[in-house]
């Protein structure tokens, strides 16, 4: 058998769950750790359904067969490494990315993997932003800049330092705050070669694996009220020592893909929690420190591990009982059961911030979001119970679901759905409707306040009172049960002449 047939073969297990079978897969696999895959396209096939196998495995000896190829998969890869740069496929071992990172960022990435990360100074083509800080590092720079062309910024920093520190290093160090850094808008380049931190070899400790012995739950399956009535998760906060180790996973395991997540750059290290949602499912979420709090909304952010494989994330934005969800299931696991997951993740944050109405932004639908809409995202949460709110798109889904109804197989176009992603949706707990949400936006509030008299200028000093003390889940807690401030709150923001 070639390696593509192999790589084949192992796709077609990602949907099946057969224990009597569960020997022709590790023979597979123990096939595949033989054989020699040359092109890069198959080389990216073979990573990813690896490591589908290691979070979703049938078999200890799966998982574990998975992890032997790809804990070695930066001795497979070919000269040149350039496919492997897509975010797609990022942060593969024996791979390198460059980005530019924030100031938070940069710094994490530089303590928890120094020897791997360093400017990126073959990548660097705006090298003048340089000057303006660096001149106020190295006094005798500026002999040669401004005055001089061509300045060598890379030879004026390796003379600022000890060989033994990186450049990087060097310039966290002495950079005076996170602007004068992210002003630069330095490149970094992560080599990944062996290191932990590459996503063929970051994992969480598994207590007790979840072997998949039969199908995987389909969205049909999936009941969002069911799951939102269901038993409280099991949550335990984490002591400091663990609670930065899976900081440390998280930032490295965002940035490899080129992202960036406002909660995972600035999270609060006092506030760690671990729930274990079931099927493998570990979430970790937190809320931000005082000083990196929004002005009115709750801000907290997860992200979530199967198996000890990360999978994913979720941000929310919480207001009174409304809560704007942000979700996304990395691209090697969205065959994965995505609508379970999603719904046991609302449970939790019903069960731990008390929101009954969840919202999704235009954006994760398709809103100049090309990826969303060939996905059909709308669909994804319309079939899950949420609702739009703009009477326009809510005839064009009336429209389409006899569609639906009268031609089985029926697909809206890429237009149609385009159309379905000029509003947010909305869900709301069976019970809990208050129909105050659906013309509501927290930019026409904000701006309210902004531009506001003294009503508005006694409001935004309450919160702020409030907004300064303890935990973000007890600002939110207040903000729940203060009826009269909602009322007025949620009245300014559904007015669209206000600002």
């Amino acid at each position: 058998m070639s390696g593509n047939d192999t790589i084949e073969h192992l796709e077609q297990w990602k949907g099946r769950f057969d224990p009597v079978c569960v020997g022709d897969l590790e023979s597979l696999l123990t096939a595949a750790a033989g054989e020699k895959v040359t092109d890069a396209s198959d080389l990216i096939r073979l990573h990813e359904v690896l490591l589908f196998l290691r979070a979703y495995p049938i078999s200890e000896r799966v998982a574990q067969l998975a992890d032997e190829i790809l804990f070695a998969f930066e001795h497979r890869l070919p000269t040149d490494l350039d496919p492997f740069e897509e975010a797609e496929v990022s942060g593969i071992a024996g791979t390198s990315l460059s980005a530019a990172f924030s100031y938070e960022v940069a710094r994490r990435l530089a303590a928890i993997d120094a020897r791997n990360v360093e400017i990126g100074w073959d990548r660097y083509d705006k090298q003048d932003l340089l000057g303006p800080v660096v001149r106020k590092l190295l006094p005798m720079f500026q002999e040669d800049w401004p005055v001089e062309a061509h300045v060598p910024f890379a030879q004026w920093i390796a003379l600022a330092h000890p060989r033994r520190q990186s450049d990087l290093a060097w310039l966290l160090s002495r950079v005076p705050d996170g602007d004068a850094y992210d002003s630069m808008q330095l490149p970094l380049t992560w080599r990944m070669r062996s290191s932990r931190y590459s996503r063929s070899r970051l994992r969480l400790p598994v207590r007790k694996w979840y072997l998949h012995r039969e199908p995987l739950l389909r969205r049909a399956d999936v009941s969002l009220g069911r799951e939102l009535a269901g038993e409280p998760l099991p949550i335990g906060r984490l002591g400091p020592p663990q609670a930065r180790r899976i900081l440390d996973a998280i930032v490295a395991t965002s940035a490899m893909r080129y992202r960036e997540l406002y909660g995972f750059s600035h999270p609060d290290e006092s506030g760690v929690y671990h729930a274990n949602a079931g099927r493998g499912i570990d979430i970790y979420f937190f809320g931000v420190p005082r000083e990196w709090r929004l002005p009115l909304r709750a801000y907290h952010s997860a992200m979530f591990f199967k198996n000890g494989v990360p999978a994913g994330y979720v941000e929310l934005l919480s207001l009174f009982e409304r809560a704007e969800v942000g979700f996304n299931v990395y691209y090697t696991f969205r065959d994965g059961e995505s609508a379970w997951l999603y719904a046991r993740l609302l449970r939790l944050f019903h069960q731990v911030l008390g929101v009954t109405c969840f919202s999704v932004d235009p954006y994760q639908i398709g809103h100049e979001n090309a990826e969303a809409v060939d996905s059909g995202a709308f669909w994804f949460y319309r079939k899950l119970g949420f609702r739009p709110t703009s009477p326009e798109v809510a005839r064009v889904v009336a429209r389409e679901e006899g569609r639906m109804r009268k031609t089985p197989g029926y697909r809206s176009s890429k237009r149609t759905l385009e159309k379905l992603a000029d509003g947010p949706l909305l869900y709301e707990i069976p019970g809990t409707e208050t129909g105050d949400w659906d013309r509501f936006s927290i930019r026409t509030l904000a701006q309210r306040l902004e531009r506001g008299g003294s009503a508005e200028r006694r409001v935004v000093e309450e919160i702020g009172l409030v907004k300064g003390k303890g935990p973000e889940t007890r600002y939110l807690r207040w903000m729940q049960r203060d009826t009269g401030l909602r009322t007025q709150l949620v009245k300014w923001g559904a007015d669209k002449a206000s600002p």
